[in-house]
């Protein structure tokens, strides 16, 4: 399934065994995992090497997947500098969810947005699904204000725990629309 999408700075590819070394120093940072779901603190080379196992089992399953995990490359250094998801895919419900993590040092250059934008391009457009459905920890004003931009309204809160530092939190739902998303690419 080595499906690659292409925006004007960056490549959203699959994961591969030469990635490791990046993917454990860029999630090896308690600043950045402590705002994402399933990323345990430290992050070790074991870690890196059974998700990026896990993902290849993803796209080698073939028929229709349930999800696609993206690294996103920053061109033309070649450097892997974050991660994108389109997961829980549900193809008759046509939704999907997934996240984003951007390594600290590349933050506030818009690379998390773009990245994102091209993930939900690939989902409404490539795919046909008409919602996405994603969110974000209490205080992650970061992410909060990436998926506003995008048009994601909230839509609901739950409570999460943080796998990296174990704190129990709120994480706020939100939802995108094709239609609301049709109309602002218009």
């Amino acid at each position: 399934m080595g499906i690659k999408i292409e925006t004007s700075r960056l490549t959203l590819r699959p994961w591969s065994e030469d990635d490791i070394e990046q993917l454990t120093q860029g999630l090896n940072d308690l600043k950045l995992a402590r705002w994402l779901a399933f990323v345990p603190h430290p992050y070790l080379t074991s870690h890196a090497e059974n998700w990026i196992r896990r993902c290849q089992e993803i796209s080698n399953a073939g028929g229709r997947p349930g999800a696609y995990e993206f690294a996103i490359e920053l061109k033309p250094e070649r450097t892997v500098i974050g991660g994108v998801s389109l997961n829980k895919i549900d193809w008759e419900a046509g939704t999907g969810g997934g996240g984003i993590w951007i390594v600290s040092q590349y933050q506030g250059r818009g690379y998390g947005r773009e990245a994102f934008e091209a993930k939900i391009r690939f989902a409404f457009t490539e795919l046909g699904l008409t919602r996405l459905v994603n969110g974000y920890f209490d205080g992650n004003e970061n992410s909060r204000a990436m998926q506003s931009k995008l048009g994601y309204r909230h839509v609901g809160e739950v409570i999460s725990r943080c796998m990296a530092d174990g704190r129990q939190t709120i994480e706020h739902v939100t939802a995108l629309l094709h239609s609301d998303w049709q109309d602002r690419e218009d």
